[in-house]
């Protein structure tokens, strides 16, 4: 019996690690190469789909003044030939889908209904990605991708400002991109004061 039990707490112990290994991947920031000299601009459409958009804690206010400056945005990158890139969140691996299950309602874990762009937003990127946690240099796809068209400036609008945004802002700055978050163009769940700080502090500007 006491063998048991001791198999029972060493598994119970290895789930808790896994668990905090997956807790640790979802919010690290990637570092990457230094990019150098680019030219290009690219705007980056984080996580507007359609179970966030949708399903997500946000005020219709905040959401319809968002979503214009979004389109704004859009619009302003389109007239001037610069990429528009939407980054899709999609819980794919064994321990982030179990923390998505747990502490995150299931949403957008890989399968499920809603992880596509919410409809305001439907065929308005040229590129659509997909990432695994919270920052969207992690596969290392978007790095092509920039690279591929030049890209050295990013203007970042989308959700959530304080998780999605600020992890791929930090992660770009990593890079020596030159980051601007379009404020007015983000949603978030909690104030922004301190992740605002820290993004400044970084050289990111925030407009």
């Amino acid at each position: 019996m006491t063998g048991v039990i001791y198999a029972l707490l060493a598994f119970g112990l290895l789930v808790l690690l896994w668990l905090g290994a997956g807790i640790l991947r979802i919010g690290a920031v990637s570092t990457g190469r230094a990019i150098g000299e680019r030219s290009g601009t690219a705007l980056l459409l984080i996580d507007l789909q359609e179970v966030f958009w949708e399903r997500g804690p946000y005020p219709e206010a905040s959401k319809m003044a968002a979503k214009s400056a979004i389109l704004d945005e859009i619009d302003a990158a389109k007239a001037q030939g610069f990429p528009v890139i939407a980054i899709r969140q999609e819980w794919s691996q064994p321990a982030t889908k179990v923390i998505a299950r747990l502490a995150m309602k299931g949403q957008a874990v890989a399968g499920t209904p809603g992880t596509g762009l919410a409809a305001p937003f439907v065929g308005s990127a040229d590129i659509v990605l997909t990432k695994r946690v919270q920052d969207a240099f992690e596969t290392g796809t978007l790095d092509v991708v920039l690279q591929e068209r030049d890209v050295g400036r990013l203007r970042i609008v989308g959700l959530d400002f304080n998780y999605c945004v600020f992890k791929t802002a930090l992660a770009a700055c990593n890079r020596g991109y030159h980051v601007t978050i379009v404020e007015r163009g983000t949603l978030a769940a909690a104030p922004v004061l301190r992740s605002r700080d820290q993004l400044t502090a970084q050289g990111v500007i925030v407009e």
